[in-house]
Formats: C-alpha cells, sequence, structure tokens
C-alpha cells in the first residue's frame, strides 16, 4: 500500500509561511521556484488567450504543437507535430508515462522528490542507482547495468530510466561522454530514458556542450520539458513532451494522450497562447531567459563559496538554482549539537539560525547523510521591486536584501554562535 503524504517540498514551504506569518525571520532555501516577475510578453499573451475557453484537441492545438516541435528541432532532435504534447505541466507528464509504460523504475540517488512517489503510485518497484563523482542526475553507467542486472535475478523488471540535466537537487549537469555511457546501456539492457530536460535552457556557461539523450538514442528517449523554471511560470502550469517518431514512440503517445483525456482533457487554451509564444522562442524573450540564467548562476556559484569556506564539499554548480551541500567533514562539531542525519540537520538549521533546507532524505539520499538541496533563486527577494533590483545589478551579490540573506547562510553554514537566536 502507498502511504500517502504532501510532496516535502510543497510541506515545508507551507511550514516556513506559517514560521512568517508568526514573525519569525527566515531564510527561505528549501522551495525550487524560479522567483522572478513574469515576462511583460507572457502576460500579454495569457490576456490575449483569455477567450479561448473552449477545450479544444487532448494533445494541443495544432499552434502550439509546431512551436513546441520547433523547440526541439532547434536542440539537434528534429520533430514532428505528431511526436508532441502539451500538459498542465510537467509533472502530469511524468504521471502519465509512469501510468503507460510497464516495467519499474531506475532512479539516481539523490533525485527528485516526485519521481519515487509517482512510481510506487503507479505500482512499480523503485531501484536506485548511485551518481558519479562528477554530478547528479544521471545515474553512474557501470552502477546502472550492474542494478539492472541484480534487479532481474531478484525477479523485477527494470524498464524506465529517469534522467535529469542540469539536475535537481544538485544543481550539476552531465557531460556528453556520460549520456553517451549511459545510452549504451539502454540500448543493450532495452531500457526507455526518460529525459527530464525543464532546466536545459538555465546551463550557466552558454559554452557548455550539452547533449540529450534523445540525440544519441532516439527511438528509446522520451524527453519532458516545461516553462516553470526557465521562464519563472510554475504557477501557470505548461509542460511539454517529445516522444521517438517510431511506431512506438507514437503508440506511446498516443497513450499519454488516452490518460490526458480522462485526468486534465487538455492544457487551458490560455495557456496554449503563452506557450505557443514561449517556445517559438521570440528574440525578446530569449534575451531575458539568458540573463535569469546568469543571475542563476551569480546565486547558485556565492552560496557554493560559502559552503566551501564553512568547510563542507559541494559540487559546483553548472546549471538551475541549486548547490547539494555535504557536511560530513563537520559531523563531529555537528553531533555536539544533536545534529546526527540530514533531517536533524534541517531541523537545526531554519530552528536556530532561521535558514530553511530540505535534507538529502527527502530526495532518496542516504538518511544518515549531512546533505541537503539549497534552492538559491529564492534570495532575489519576495516582491517584483526587490527581484527586478537583483536582476539589474551588476552583480546581484552586492543588492542589499540579498548580501543580507547571504550574511544570514554565511552564519548558519558556519554555525556561528551570533546567529543563535
Amino acid at each position: 500500500m502507498v502511504i500517502r503524504k504532501i510532496s516535502p517540498n510543497l510541506a515545508l514551504d507551507h511550514q516556513v509561511s506559517l514560521r512568517r506569518a508568526a514573525g519569525e525571520p527566515i531564510v527561505h532555501l528549501g522551495f525550487g521556484e524560479a522567483r522572478l516577475p513574469v515576462f511583460p510578453g507572457l502576460v500579454e499573451r495569457l490576456t490575449a488567450g483569455a477567450g479561448r475557453n473552449s477545450y479544444g484537441p487532448v494533445p494541443g492545438y495544432p499552434g502550439v504543437l509546431r512551436a513546441v516541435a520547433g523547440y526541439f528541432a532547434r536542440r539537434a532532435m528534429p520533430t514532428t507535430e505528431e511526436q508532441v504534447i502539451v500538459a498542465p505541466g510537467s509533472k502530469a507528464l511524468l504521471m502519465a508515462l509512469q501510468l503507460v509504460v510497464p516495467g519499474d523504475v531506475l532512479l539516481t540517488e539523490p533525485c527528485w522528490v516526485t519521481y519515487a512517489p509517482q512510481a510506487l503510485e503507479a505500482g512499480k518497484r523503485v531501484i536506485g542507482v548511485p551518481i558519479p563523482a562528477e554530478c547528479g542526475g544521471v545515474p553512474d553507467p557501470d552502477a546502472l547495468r550492474e542494478a539492472v542486472r541484480a534487479a532481474r535475478a531478484e525477479g523485477a523488471n527494470p524498464k524506465i530510466v529517469v534522467l535529469t540535466a542540469p539536475d535537481n537537487p544538485t544543481g550539476t549537469t552531465a557531460t556528453p561522454d556520460l549520456i553517451r555511457r549511459i545510452c549504451a546501456v539502454a540500448e543493450d539492457e532495452d531500457l526507455l530514458l526518460v529525459s527530464d530536460e525543464i532546466y536545459r535552457d538555465l546551463v550557466h556557461d552558454p559554452g557548455f556542450e550539452y547533449l540529450s539523450p534523445a540525440e544519441v538514442a532516439p527511438s528509446r528517449t522520451v524527453v519532458v520539458t516545461g516553462l516553470s523554471k526557465s521562464l519563472a511560470l510554475g504557477g501557470w502550469r505548461i509542460g511539454a513532451a517529445r516522444f521517438p517518431a517510431d511506431e512506438a514512440g507514437l503508440r506511446m503517445r498516443a497513450d499519454v494522450a488516452s490518460v490526458a483525456s480522462e485526468i486534465w482533457s487538455t492544457l487551458a487554451g490560455p495557456m496554449q497562447e503563452v506557450a505557443e509564444y514561449a517556445f517559438d522562442e521570440p528574440a525578446e524573450l530569449v534575451a531575458r531567459r539568458d540573463a535569469d540564467s546568469r543571475l542563476h548562476g551569480a546565486l547558485a556559484r556565492a552560496v557554493q563559496d560559502i559552503v566551501v569556506k564553512s568547510g563542507a564539499l559541494s559540487r559546483p554548480p553548472t546549471g538551475g538554482f541549486y548547490v547539494y551541500p555535504d557536511f560530513e567533514p563537520l559531523r563531529e562539531r555537528l553531533a555536539h549539537e544533536g545534529v546526527v542525519d540530514g533531517e536533524s540537520l534541517q531541523e537545526h538549521l531554519v530552528s536556530r539560525y532561521g535558514v530553511a533546507v530540505l535534507a538529502g532524505v527527502h530526495f532518496g539520499d542516504d538518511p544518515r547523510a549531512l546533505r541537503f538541496r539549497a534552492a538559491t533563486s529564492v534570495l532575489y527577494g519576495d516582491t517584483p521591486e526587490l527581484q527586478r533590483a537583483a536582476m539589474e545589478a551588476a552583480d546581484p551579490t552586492t543588492v542589499p536584501h540579498v548580501a543580507e540573506a547571504l550574511a544570514a547562510i554565511e552564519l548558519a553554514f558556519t554555525f556561528s554562535k551570533a546567529a543563535v537566536r
């Protein structure tokens, strides 16, 4: 039986809201939201689409399917309109895939908090695989092969591998070499790759060589994306998926559309107007997105610098807006303060220092590990005015409210007595 509970990141966000309402000053690093003002052109398209109040076709209107196909084609994945579908968020598409694709699921340890619950809801077995030393979001290729064969020996049916690049929670991005090696394992072991590329357009270095598994293994890769992160539209719920072009891929797309017809019917008409504009990628929107990516990179690196100065460990962030510290080097010191695992570290930071993070255990990490995810995008501010100040600054770390938050984080991560409240 699946024990159902609110997703831990949403639960933490609610708890922080209650603490703030009670007057507690909290630096909230626990919720993965691109907290920035909506680009004006998107608001205009939403307004223009307000009259689209009919249900419309389940996969999406022709205009938005054309735009989504073009989006993928510009990323070295030739795509037709018959290969794509839109939905109210990529989350819905990921769940639909779990329902229509048979077999058990291989997930990285750690991985995004939703992957495992969705697999369990679909009645699948979850098989954890460690990540490589250099990055998260993808399984270590050799460990993946071993996990598949061990699972089969135990009677499981591993069939689906979920990849994320850039990764949530580690903020790192898989290299082309790793992607090719994982694709080779998928070919050898007959696995479907589900590539969650919702952070793809937020790679910090424009020169980074990004490789999608759909470029290497097109017949066995489904790509999922959305506008929540790259365009700060989390509350608008716009997602899209690309399926393989062969008969099996198109059948999978039809099966996902069948699930959609019974659960969400179609993406809301006004949001399809927004999606068509966004996936067409007009120059003014791309410029804003690229500027946002630079901002995300600057704040993620600033927090990672604090982590390293504290004596903890952290992979350098390369995409999105996350840092994933490991405080194992400080375990003995933390034990004197009652911190023995990830959850007690999470509680210690918020209760004693007013800094909210989400423990690694919620991402499938070792419960004893002193690791957590810090979402740096909330540092831009709680109002559009503060967020614009961070966006427009040559060095966002020097903007007063951002600098104040970074100072609070430094006191917390160094466990300074000056931060004790």
